[in-house]
């Protein structure tokens, strides 16, 4: 079973990527973007096959390794 975990810093912390994606893209002509957060994106294939189990397997590797649970938070869905 597929599960995928996305990671974003948490609001009010600062992303330093976002604001040069933010930048970047001002200079490219599309000043119309007031705010740009990156995060990242994991897919996991897992042998799981209770949905159930899996999206518990995927917050726990989050909390643990995949977020930084300080200054980001995560979501775990099934993919």
């Amino acid at each position: 079973m597929k599960i995928k975990v996305t990671v974003m810093p948490k609001p009010g912390v600062l992303d330093p990527q976002g604001r040069a994606i933010q930048q970047a893209l001002g200079g490219l002509g599309f000043g119309g973007v007031t705010e740009v957060r990156a995060g990242k994106v994991m897919i996991l294939d897992l042998e799981e096959s209770d949905p159930a189990a899996a999206r518990a397997l995927g917050e726990e590797m989050a909390r643990k390794l995949l977020a930084n649970t300080v200054i980001e938070s995560f979501s775990v869905e099934l993919a």
